[in-house]
């Protein structure tokens, strides 16, 4: 299934909650296996703090572990977040953690999924990851474990010319080797910039 281009049109097929102006800027997709090495843990983390502290509009499903390490991280700065869970928004409650993001105008949800998806599945967790894939500017993966989804996602968006960059660790050499330009933290933020 080939990445689409998501024009003013299509995203009216969306469900958003919060400030759909968002999805204008140009966002940083974040991605990572639900399986991490302690190396992209810390190299995450650090990116996120460097995401917040320069103000770069981020997109992502926040739903692994590491992810959710750096939602919470990024919700603390000041910068636009959208959230895109796997299933539908519309009878969602919202954390409260993101109430105030909400209501600040620097946070939306954002979903593809209608009212009959209300739970995650690994099927709608796939669809998710394309949506961001497909919103994002740029798209960073901290590690995709060999095999995954995940992994087939990057190959594929690369493929398609999508700008995807990941953390410069050994564990990501096969991500480099089919494409995926390695960076650290600090080049990797002047990147997307």
């Amino acid at each position: 299934m080939p990445l689409d281009t998501f024009s003013s049109a299509s995203l009216s097929r969306l469900t958003i909650l919060g400030s759909a102006d968002i999805l204008h800027l140009p966002l940083v997709g974040l991605l990572c296996s639900v399986r991490c090495t302690g190396q992209a843990i810390l190299r995450m983390y650090r990116l996120a703090l460097a995401l917040r502290d320069a103000g770069i509009p981020a997109i992502g499903g926040f739903h692994t572990p590491m992810e959710q390490e750096c939602l919470q991280v990024l919700l603390s700065g000041r910068q636009p977040v959208a959230i895109c869970p796997a299933r539908s928004i519309e009878k969602m409650r919202v954390p409260t953690a993101w109430r105030q993001p909400l209501l600040e105008g620097r946070l939306a949800l954002v979903s593809s999924f209608d009212t009959g998806n209300g739970r995650i599945s690994a099927r709608l967790a796939e669809r998710r990851n394309r949506l961001v894939a497909e919103l994002a500017q740029n798209v960073v993966v901290g590690y995709a474990s060999p095999g995954s989804r995940t992994e087939a996602l990057c190959l594929e968006m690369v493929k398609q010319g999508k700008r995807v960059y990941t953390l410069d660790l050994p564990e990501n050499g096969a991500l480099q080797t089919s494409g995926v330009m390695a960076y650290d933290v600090n080049e990797l933020i002047t990147a997307v910039k």
